[in-house]
């Protein structure tokens, strides 16, 4: 076990080194987020820059850096402080979030700066321990990483990159979401930045180390600014016992945590057995039935297309998209109640609903005498369109639904439409690698909370806060009559 600590005697000659290494490549990525810390900054200043790498790290969570960096451009460009972020609403940080993904994260931005605002005046917290109790979404990692940055303060940061890099750095083949493994790797994360003058430049060196060359596959050792101390390079230099010189080690040396390196002649003496490899969960398969509805005039001057609101809590918080019966059973799906489904679900979006429902199975426009009488006039299957989250694979089923008749307007969406668009499952939120469990419970028939519908011109429907997903159905609907 002693294998697994950072040696007290080694740990000023490896600062040394890796902040060397990090004020060569500081700037090379092009950051705009990544300063050098100023300890003349004021208060204000201080929270300011608080609230840049706040921003920062909340995009960067599951994104690539090189992705980030222009939405964080256009974000700081329209919400400079804080408090410009607290005075907008959610249809604006959607439209500025588009794209990035994880979207809850955007609504719990708008929310935290909200309560910062209200309660905080205006300042984010100057510990990560405030930091973490009172600011949403920002866990232990987060908390992390900006005290230590914009405060100067001696905590530790364990994001992915360096989960890698101290598991390799400490020779650790263990579980690596157990207690006893994380215990060990934020204690390694710890005596990095503890009683250290740049905290903030120590963890972020160990993030770009671990990003830049202790990659996941082909890490680069020879040129790694700490491999001298590193325990997994030790072992591929031909030290393979737990003393590191070479002999076999006594049993009482062995370590009762970690696992047995496995036996793969092509891997042997490498570092990328670390940190232990684990089965990745097979995601959640659904299938949602998806209905692009689409009301035109008679003669087709106008085309509108109905999107619904995703509630504020749970997966694609906020965002819109075409009325979706989500989370049906394959027999469901299969049967012949299609029609019924969707009759269903039109009557929850209107106030007025569609009074006469049939299907043509050539998917021809269906003749109705009453012409000036809303109705469905044709149904015509899409396609499948397939769209992995981290937890899910969804199939969205799609279908064009299109409304004529009722007048000269679309027809009048409810207020607020209970649609079943959400499944009634565990969602789970990420930050770093700390987890915490949101569970979405919604009553039988409907969400918990409810979506407003509205009508959208033709030109009009991208522009929206869609998600990627939605996006994929609408162009291959588009096709259609393209």
């Amino acid at each position: 076990m002693s294998t697994h600590v950072v040696a007290s005697s080694e740990i000023d000659q490896v600062r040394k080194s890796l902040l060397a290494w990090y004020d060569k490549v500081h700037d090379v990525r092009g950051m705009p987020w990544r300063k050098r810390y100023d300890p003349s900054l004021g208060r204000e200043a201080r929270a300011q820059r608080a609230y840049e790498v706040w921003i920062s790290e909340i995009m960067l969570q599951q994104t690539q850096v090189v992705t980030v960096i222009p939405y964080y451009n256009r974000w700081m460009a329209k919400f400079p402080s804080i408090a410009d972020l607290a005075g907008s609403d959610i249809e604006t940080v959607n439209g500025l979030w588009k794209g990035l993904g994880y979207y809850s994260r955007a609504a719990r931005l708008l929310k935290a700066a909200q309560k910062v605002v209200k309660e905080l005046d205006g300042r984010l917290p100057d510990n990560a321990k405030d930091m973490q109790a009172k600011i949403p979404g920002v866990g232990r990692y987060s908390a992390g990483a900006i005290c230590s940055i914009a405060y100067n303060e001696s905590v530790p940061v364990l994001d992915g990159n360096v989960h890698r890099l101290l598991s390799r750095f400490l020779a650790l083949h263990a579980p690596p979401k157990g207690k006893q493994t994380l215990d060990i790797l934020w204690a390694g994360a710890t005596a990095f930045v503890q009683n250290s003058s740049r905290p903030g430049d120590i963890n972020q060196a160990l993030i770009e180390l671990g990003s830049t060359v202790c990659k996941v596959r082909e890490p680069a050792c020879s040129g790694c600014a700490i491999s001298s101390w590193c325990q997994a390079y030790r072992r591929t230099r031909g030290a393979s016992s737990q003393d590191g010189k070479g002999h076999d080690a006594d049993i009482e040396e062995l370590c009762t945590l970690c696992e047995p390196l496995p036996v793969d002649e092509e891997e042997a003496g490498l570092v990328t057995l670390y940190p232990m490899k684990v089965g990745r969960k097979k995601a959640r398969e659904e299938l949602d039935i998806v209905n692009v509805v689409e009301w035109r005039r008679g003669d087709n001057s106008e085309r509108w297309f109905i999107l619904v609101r995703r509630p504020e809590g749970g997966l694609l918080a906020g965002l819109h998209e075409f009325p979706t019966v989500a989370a049906v059973s394959d027999s469901l799906a299969a049967s012949k109640d299609d029609p019924v489904i969707l009759d269903k679900l039109l009557a929850t979006l209107f106030v007025d609903p569609p009074t006469l429902f049939l299907k043509d199975s050539n998917s021809q426009k269906v003749n109705c005498e009453a012409t000036g009488t809303l109705r469905v006039a044709m149904i015509r299957p899409v396609g499948d369109v397939v769209h992995v989250f981290s937890h899910i694979k969804k199939t969205y089923r799609v279908q064009w639904v299109i409304l004529e008749g009722g007048g000269d307007k679309p027809p009048k969406p409810q207020g607020e439409s209970c649609l079943p668009t959400v499944p009634t499952r565990e969602m789970i939120e990420e930050d770093g690698k700390d987890k915490r469990r949101k569970v979405s419970r919604a009553s039988k028939g409907g969400n918990a909370s409810t979506s407003a519908a509205q009508w959208v011109p033709l030109d009009e429907v991208e522009s929206t806060n869609i998600g990627t997903g939605v996006m994929k159905v609408w162009k291959l609907t588009k096709a259609l009559w393209e």
